[in-house]
């Protein structure tokens, strides 16, 4: 028998049993699409990512700082401060800017509203540095330092125009128990791995301003733009070397953009992985979906199969047979499943901003997982079939 012959034969078999095949074929097509959805969704966020990453440039470097340990946090000598932050600067040549910042969850008040929310002490550099864009007004500048000025996110802007308030610029809010004046309001702001901060329901004061605020604002973060190709590695040590000098009860780490980039890849690799199995759970209930029709049909084509043998059918001729009907069925419902799977992508992808491509590896993988299910969900019954006893099987009849 030929294998055009047992395609033919499972179709004609398949059709004759309608519902039967519907039901299998959308097992398997609710399995693969959750892979190829899944896995294409967790690589379009981090490619989004990483694209968002490597518009700010890759000669970027953040340090943080902290206490060693025994040391404690209030202990005013190990703070940094604003006078020591041109020597930190020029610790090496490849450093152009120095953006130093404190980060404090306050209070905001505005137009009888309250909420709570992330508050930046900054100079101007920061904004250059990580590209924070203004919609409304201007960034807080050098001129502003000890001034109640302020920049908002781009939430608390849309809280105001709530308020019939278009430009809220020369409006005041007060955080904490200070009244600022609004001189900007901020365009919406991605978090990324240089600047945690959300600053979109906060707001942004003068560096100097931010000790007045609280007691416990103070400089743990600096963020660093370099020269064009920079030695990153001999920007380290000399940051490192220059901080141990300064404040030797501190302990720096630092982010680069290699390790972060480092980091978001085995970060994609993992939610893939993990995303994959998700869905693959699904696929493996389909696959037992499948198993089983095939396993009842078996059972209803008894007769056929006794027939089959007795004209002289071989056993290994009864085991394609059924075979074939699985791998038809699991292939319908994948490749139907990869359609559906890349168009819940696409629209999810396109409704969250992160921009739509067909990847390769989703459909691909989805593909060949629905054909192995295919083959392993009809083993068994094919093997049942074919171990039948023509004789018993016609004698049932």
């Amino acid at each position: 028998m030929s294998f055009i012959r047992y395609i033919k034969a499972a179709l004609r078999n398949l059709i004759s049993s309608k519902l039967r095949s519907f039901l299998a074929i959308l097992g398997i097509l609710v399995g693969t699409a959750s892979v190829v959805a899944l896995i294409t969704s967790s690589q379009l966020a981090t490619e989004h990512a990483l694209d968002q990453f490597k518009e700010l440039g890759t000669n970027l470097l953040a340090m943080d700082v902290q206490p060693r340990p025994g040391q404690q946090q209030t202990d005013v000598s190990q703070q940094i401060t604003l006078a020591k932050i041109p020597q930190i600067k020029h610790a090496s040549q490849q450093i152009a800017l120095v953006a130093p910042y404190t980060s404090l969850f306050n209070t905001l008040y505005f137009e009888g509203k309250q909420t709570e929310g992330q508050v930046l002490g900054a100079t101007a550099e920061l904004a250059e540095i990580v590209k924070i864009r203004i919609d409304k007004g201007r960034f807080v500048s050098y001129l502003d330092r000890n001034s109640f000025f302020c920049v908002i996110g781009s939430d608390v802007g849309k809280d105001f125009l709530a308020k019939g308030i278009a430009n809220p610029i020369g409006h005041q809010i007060s955080i904490g128990k200070f009244v600022f004046t609004i001189i900007g309001v901020a365009k919406h702001w991605q978090p990324n791995w240089f600047l945690y901060a959300d600053i979109n329901k906060g707001a942004i004061i003068p560096l100097a301003t931010s000790f007045f605020l609280s007691k416990d604002a103070q400089i743990n973060n600096l963020l660093f733009r370099l020269v064009p190709d920079p030695d990153i590695a001999e920007v380290q040590n000399a940051l490192a070397d220059k901080m141990s000098q300064l404040y030797p009860q501190l302990k720096t780490t630092f982010r680069s953009p290699d390790q972060i980039i480092g980091i978001m890849k085995k970060q994609q690799n993992t939610f893939t992985w993990l995303l994959g199995s998700i869905g693959g759970i699904a696929l493996l209930v389909g696959g037992i979906g499948v198993m089983n029709i095939m396993y009842v049909s078996v059972i209803e084509r008894r007769r056929e199969i006794g027939i089959r043998m007795a004209v002289g059918a071989r056993r290994a001729n009864i085991r394609r047979m059924f075979l074939v009907e699985a791998i038809i069925l699991t292939l319908f419902g994948g490749l139907l499943g990869i359609l559906v799977g890349v168009a819940i992508a696409s629209i999810l992808a396109l409704a969250t901003g992160w921009g739509f491509r067909i990847l390769l590896f989703p459909p691909i993988l989805g593909f060949v997982i629905s054909v192995l299910v295919g083959v392993i969900s009809g083993f068994y019954p094919a093997y049942r079939a074919s171990n039948l006893d023509p004789i018993e099987t016609l004698r049932g009849e």
